[in-house]
């Protein structure tokens, strides 16, 4: 199995907001995401993101805000001696009937490409349902973490295909169990 673990972005490694994430000043890193994301490098995991970025065609940010964030979000990470190896996200609305807006695998299908390689069983973090089921569908193994809208997910969990999932507090937790061998 390859040593990668895609990652959401909004409430997986930063706080969540319903009225989008639009600045870099905005971006603020949970508690404990960047040293779990330096932990799960130091380790030999490489570290991607796929995230969907509505707000773009919602006119709430441009791309270039979009970069900036990206930008402020990989120097915390280095900054905490990690590393993101890539990031991909869509930027289409939920009616916009793309492949790439998850649920649909797309952003997934996109990462292993630009990797060059399988993410089949590989671990998949997420907050939502549809970053579950991304996961699912392209053969990841996928995590809840209860940060973000984790905790109302949880609750969604039982009516679903994916109510086996395994759920942790936060990235910190998830990367806690992952790297002493219990996942």
């Amino acid at each position: 199995m390859n040593k990668i673990v895609v990652l959401d972005r909004d409430g997986v490694i930063n706080e969540d907001s319903d009225a989008f994430i639009k600045s870099a000043d905005e971006w603020q890193p949970i508690p404990g995401s960047l040293d779990a994301i330096a932990r799960l490098h130091d380790a030999g995991y490489r570290v991607v993101i796929a995230t969907n970025q509505s707000g773009i065609t919602r006119r709430l940010l441009s791309e270039q805000d979009l970069s900036q964030i990206h930008q402020k979000l990989t120097n915390a990470v280095e900054a905490a001696g990690g590393m993101i190896t890539a990031i991909v996200y869509c930027p289409h609305g939920p009616g916009d009937q793309c492949a790439c807006r998850k649920p649909k695998p797309g952003l997934l299908q996109q990462l292993a490409q630009k990797m060059e390689t399988t993410l089949t069983g590989c671990w998949s973090v997420g907050d939502s349902l549809r970053d579950l089921q991304a996961a699912y569908i392209e053969g990841l193994q996928p995590a809840l973490v209860r940060t973000g809208k984790g905790t109302k997910t949880e609750k969604e969990l039982p009516q679903s295909e994916l109510a086996a999932t395994p759920v942790f507090n936060d990235l910190a937790d998830f990367v806690d169990q992952l790297l002493v061998g219990k996942l």
